[in-house]
This record gives structure tokens, C-alpha cells and sequence, in this order.
């Protein structure tokens, strides 16, 4: 009987928590992002909105504000997205790098949200893209997923890291108001991947186990600002 109504008290819990955790999730919504654009030659998917080209118009026209800015980039970001062009492409051994800061804390909270590159990059138009994914964020963690194009972009990526985040101290962590700059890149040589922030190795892996050769660009991710700058794909 005592066991019984254990359950049936942890059973009350359990719903009672629900609510809670929908409610967190619903105060955090995407932040509309004002005059969205994207300059000619580059393109851009959100994680939302990539069943019909008409979704996708309109989800990266409230979601990517992207411009040049000095000799970098800037991007204003909703929903998490991609970003790149088309011409941008890695293939064989290569090195490809670029300087992100976050300019401030996410809008409409203060929790931590990733940032960086792309490689690998195949059918990225389409509801199963291809791609690897190596990110940073403001608390000094570091990640490596990609999609293997069988799957929705907003569905679950596999880990290549071995676990959802992981801190470095390579990572420069974000200051009080948010702000934080970090280079990464991935250098792809003798059938190895090197992932590094601020020149120093973070993870690496045998190249044949992830998505090495396609596209190369970014990814940001949910209500962040990000100024990119010194972006490169250097032959090896």
C-alpha cells in the first residue's frame, strides 16, 4: 500500500513538472528578427520552416538578417540557421577558419547558445540535409554533430563528440554583458579531422566518420548576434 501510493504521489510530481518545463520552453521563444535579408550568391535554412520553399522564404525573412559589415559578416538570428554559399566548398585536405564574437547575451534570455562552422554541407536546401556541425557557446563549451541526411534539420543530430557539450579551456568564455570571441577551424589531412579554438586542438577524429567534403559556412544558432570575421578554405 505504502509503495502504492509512492507511486501515485511521484505519478502527481511528474505531471505537475510538465506544465513547468512547457512554460520555461514557451519564454523562450525565436526573437523576430527585423528586415531579414541575405546578400547575393548566399543562402540560408532555418531549422523551421524547410518543408516548401515557401516556408523557407518566409522563415528566413522573419529568422536571418546576414550582411557584410567591414571585412566580415553579421548575422541577426531567430531560429537557429545556416548559412552559406554555395561557392564556399571543402573537399580532400583542407583548413577552413573564421573569427566569431558574440556581441551580447541571446535575446530573450540569458542562457547559452552555439555558434560556428560548417563542413561537409550536401542538399542543404532540402528536409534531410548533410552536414557537420562544430560549435562554441558563451559558458566555454565546445561541440561536434552533424546531420546525415536522413532526417528533418529540427530532429536530432548525431553526436560526434560523444556527449551534447563539453568544456575546454581553449574556449574564451563570454564576459557579463555576453560578449566573447573565439577562432575555430577544422583542418582535414592524412584521413584526420582537427577541430581547434583559438589554435589549440579540442577534438579530433578519423575524417572517415563524419561529413568532411561539400560546403563549408556557418551555423547560428537560436536569438544569438554574431559579427564573423576572417572566414578562409585554405587547400592543404
Amino acid at each position: 500500500m505504502k509503495r502504492t501510493r509512492a507511486l501515485w504521489l511521484s505519478g502527481l510530481a511528474f505531471l505537475a513538472a510538465v506544465p513547468a518545463v512547457a512554460q520555461q520552453r514557451n519564454a523562450d521563444p525565436d526573437v523576430k528578427v527585423a528586415g531579414g535579408n541575405l546578400p547575393e550568391g548566399w543562402m540560408a535554412q532555418t531549422d523551421r520552416g524547410r518543408k516548401t520553399p515557401s516556408q523557407t522564404e518566409a522563415s528566413i525573412a522573419n529568422s536571418v538578417k546576414f550582411s557584410k559589415m567591414g571585412d566580415g559578416w553579421h548575422a541577426t538570428i531567430g531560429n537557429g540557421s545556416i548559412i552559406y554559399n554555395p561557392a564556399n566548398t571543402a573537399t580532400g585536405n583542407y583548413h577552413v577558419v573564421a573569427t566569431f564574437t558574440q556581441t551580447k547575451k541571446p535575446a530573450g534570455s540569458g542562457h547559452a547558445e552555439g555558434y560556428g562552422l560548417i563542413i561537409g554541407g550536401k542538399d542543404l536546401q532540402s528536409d534531410k540535409p548533410t552536414y557537420t556541425y562544430f560549435l562554441v557557446r558563451m559558458d566555454g563549451q565546445v561541440l561536434v554533430k552533424q546531420f546525415s541526411g536522413k532526417g528533418d534539420a529540427a530532429g536530432d543530430p548525431t553526436n560526434v563528440t560523444g556527449g551534447p557539450w563539453m568544456s575546454h579551456d581553449a574556449v574564451v568564455k563570454a564576459d557579463a554583458n555576453g560578449k566573447q570571441t573565439n577562432e575555430l577551424a577544422v583542418g582535414v589531412s592524412g584521413g584526420k579531422a582537427s577541430f581547434t579554438v583559438n589554435g589549440k586542438e579540442v577534438f579530433s577524429t578519423d575524417a572517415s566518420a563524419i561529413h568532411t567534403d561539400g560546403i563549408a559556412g556557418f551555423r547560428v544558432n537560436h536569438n544569438l548576434d554574431i559579427h564573423i570575421a576572417g572566414f578562409a578554405i585554405h587547400k592543404m
